[in-house]
């Protein structure tokens, strides 16, 4: 029965893996002018796209502009499994985008509407991999509609307040190793060699939070920004469903399709930053996030049917809080052309006990560079970001809960690189 009952562990829903970028999920290229200062431009405004990186900037920017973009997210990842052999991860692209809007009502406040995806994951291995009952595939992509308005309160002292409302988009898949299953089901004779159960669990959710920004002014050469976001509660609604499920299983009601929900908190944010102007054409601003991952304790599935006898399962999680601290800048050769560049690192937030092929975190470093093109109303943005994470083991008992069977941990050591390319282009009305 314990047996039967730890299916649910190798189902792993909504496990929710990593696009990285950030730790856990979160995802930073909300702007290719503030990628290519990795994203440290928190005192400092990069245009409409201010707006995420902290609202209280909306007064720096004049009149009515309007910016859109997007960023290639391309991830290269691999494991040599201590049990021998290695596995690449599926190549894949994501194009996570974004739309800015600012109107400058008047001299004291500025109003904006931001559309842009904050957390988001893609991760794909073979469905025949070592890990595959840990999981094969997740996609979780989010969508955040952040009105704002900022008021500048004099000239040193600028406040925001913005409404996130989340729209979050879930799709989980892993195999069930059948041929285990049929000796816990018939431990006299088993169901002979089967092929694995295929599952999948679907689902979507909104959530609603708010944001807050400030900006103080110390003098013309120096201004301290920050920002908080909210934790967002969503509640994923969706279905479960298996694909292969040998028949006597399927008489005996295992495995039926149902309707399920989970509970996720995002986590709430807090960022930092300091500007330096120590000539009219340069600026420096090195800052810090605070991102509270710790929240992600563990994960609770509700399922409207049994299975596996068991309507519940609660997943560990066990996740950390983690500070990323980051440093970029931006010099403007002439009227028409910017350059900017920036590095940061990131702590990851997932511990030893629950680190898995699908949530590959690790320890970050992102080199960035990029430049804004000036063409009278029109500003044209570009970067490439390069993320190295540093090299990780898995070394934990994670894996089939079935067989028990080590070589189906995936334990080894994970190599994870990123290479990102955003484009970013801006109108004022």
């Amino acid at each position: 029965m314990n047996k039967i009952l730890g299916i649910l562990a190798s189902i792993g829903l909504l496990a929710m893996p990593s696009l990285v970028l950030a730790s856990g999920f979160g995802v930073f290229t909300q702007g290719a002018s503030g990628l290519g200062q990795a994203n440290a431009v928190v005192a400092h405004p990069t245009g409409p796209s201010s707006l995420y990186f902290n609202p209280a900037l909306m007064n720096d920017v004049p009149g009515k502009q309007v910016e859109v973009g997007t960023t290639g997210v391309y991830a290269d990842r691999s494991v040599d499994f201590d049990s021998g052999g290695s596995e690449d991860a599926k190549e894949n692209w994501n194009f996570p985008s974004t739309f800015y809007y600012t109107h400058e009502v008047n001299p004291q406040v500025t109003a904006g509407l931001g559309v842009f995806f904050p957390f988001g994951l893609s991760t794909e291995w073979d469905d025949d991999y070592a890990g595959r009952y840990i999981g094969t595939s997740a996609e979780l992509f989010s969508t955040n509609i952040n009105p704002a308005v900022s008021f500048r309160v004099n000239d040193k002292l600028s406040l925001a307040v913005g409404v996130d409302v989340l729209y979050l988009d879930a799709t989980i898949e892993n195999n069930i190793n059948q041929t285990a299953l049929g000796f816990v089901v018939n431990p006299f004779g088993g169901l002979g060699v089967q092929p694995d159960i295929e599952q999948k669990f679907e689902g979507d959710g909104w959530g609603v939070g708010y944001n807050l920004g400030a900006l103080y002014k110390v003098n013309e050469m120096v201004s301290i920004g920050a920002t908080y976001r909210s934790h967002i509660d969503v509640n994923v609604e969706g279905d479960a469903s298996f694909d292969g499920v040998h028949p006597a299983l399927a008489q005996a009601g295992l495995f039926p399709e149902t309707d399920g929900d989970a509970d996720i908190r995002l986590p709430q944010q807090v960022t930092a930053g300091v500007a330096i102007k120590p000539m009219e054409k340069l600026v420096v601003e090195a800052g810090v996030r605070w991102e509270d991952w710790e929240s992600t304790d563990d994960l609770t599935i509700e399922l409207d049917q049994p299975v596996a006898f068991q309507s519940e399962k609660v997943i560990p999680r066990d996740w950390n809080s983690t500070w990323t601290y980051n440093i970029g800048g931006q010099y403007q050769l002439n009227e028409m052309v910017v350059i900017n560049a920036g590095y940061l690192y990131g702590k990851d937030c997932v511990p030893n006990s629950t680190f898995e092929p699908l949530i590959p975190d690790s320890d970050a470093h992102l080199f960035t560079l990029g430049t804004d093109l000036h063409f009278g109303a029109w500003t044209v943005s570009g970067a490439f970001g390069y993320e190295y994470h540093e090299d990780r083991s898995k070394d934990n008992s994670i894996g089939d809960p079935l067989s028990g069977l080590p070589e189906y941990t995936a334990n080894g050591d994970y190599e994870n690189d990123i290479y990102l390319i955003a484009l970013s282009v801006g109108y004022k009305f």
